[in-house]
């Protein structure tokens, strides 16, 4: 193999230098936004601390605690799990076929892209406090169009059952900035593959499939794992609507380090949920990232 010119070695090492100068504003914000503080939660959780005096050392004595005492964990655990996978799936699906339909010839097209991502940039506590009276079991909106056709009212947020799927359409209708960016990605899919499929006889169903899917993998990756973290740091719900009830169905894990946190004054206790909660957001992304190997297709060929 031919040894590259000096030159371009020159070159290649000054190119590099100048992207590692560049990089370290934000290395240096990853370092003290993001690490350092995950280390001191990690390290106030082995203490018994509640936001005045002295910290008392405590070990794993809140750990130990946690699995096998607290009563709220395990469903704390269960509802964000329930909640993240449902508004995830029903998000994608709902923004994947918006997007599908705002990116063909209809019209009045850029008034409609603006009233599908109008939900998305509102304020997030007043969105939630309107859906409560949608969803208000004796003079709710869709509790007295339920009653117009006969059918019994529904408890929507007052149930264990319902209060999940009821908080996820919420999400779904608030997921605004996916149908952007898989509209981004629509129309940089190439048009000479689906004309090819369509010379070799494909019907629409087959180029999306088979064309438009796999051209999209990397943007759904990308959707896909960034509506994943954010919906399990969910908060909001909980604090304007439900208060994490009825029972412990909407309990969720943020929810809870607020609860002992900011409410019981148990900012220790609070800070080895959230490294727990770390630990599980971060096992679901390894698991994506390991995953998607096998489903992401580039078009350069390049499956790194």
């Amino acid at each position: 193999m031919k040894r590259k010119p000096k030159i371009r070695n020159d070159l290649l090492r000054k190119e590099g230098r100048t992207a590692y100068l560049l990089l370290i504003p934000a290395f240096i914000g990853l370092v003290f936004i993001t690490y350092l503080p995950l280390c001191a939660v990690f390290g106030l959780s082995l203490f018994k601390w509640e936001g005045i005096g002295a910290p008392a050392w405590a070990g794993m004595a809140n750990y130990v605690r946690l699995f096998t005492k607290d009563p709220y964990f395990f469903d704390s655990i269960k509802a964000t799990v329930l909640y993240a996978l449902v508004t995830v799936a029903g998000g994608m699906v709902w923004s994947l076929v918006i997007a599908l339909l705002l990116n063909r010839k209809i019209p009045a097209r850029g008034f409609f892209r603006a009233v599908f991502y109008l939900p998305y940039v509102l304020p997030a506590m007043a969105v939630y406090l309107g859906w409560n009276w949608l969803y208000e079991t004796n003079y709710g909106l869709f509790n007295f169009l339920l009653s117009q056709i006969g059918v019994h009212k529904a408890m929507f947020i007052g149930s264990s059952k319902g209060v999940i799927p009821s908080l996820a359409v919420i999400a779904v209708w608030l997921s605004g900035n996916l149908i952007v960016i898989f509209l981004a990605g629509l129309q940089n899919v190439p048009r000479i593959y689906h004309e090819a499929a369509e010379i070799d006889g494909a019907n629409s169903w087959q180029r999306f499939w088979h064309v438009t899917i796999p051209s999209m993998s990397p943007i759904i990756f990308y959707n896909l794992l960034m509506s994943l973290i954010v919906n399990m740091q969910v908060v909001t719900p909980a604090l304007a609507l439900t208060n994490g009830g009825p029972g412990n169905s909407s309990c969720f894990m943020s929810y809870l380090m607020y609860l002992y946190a900011f409410r019981n004054s148990k900012i220790s206790y609070a800070c080895a949920i959230a490294f727990i909660f770390f630990i599980l957001i971060g096992i679901f992304t390894v698991i994506l990232f390991a995953t998607s190997k096998s489903w992401i297709f580039y078009e350069a060929g390049d499956d790194k």
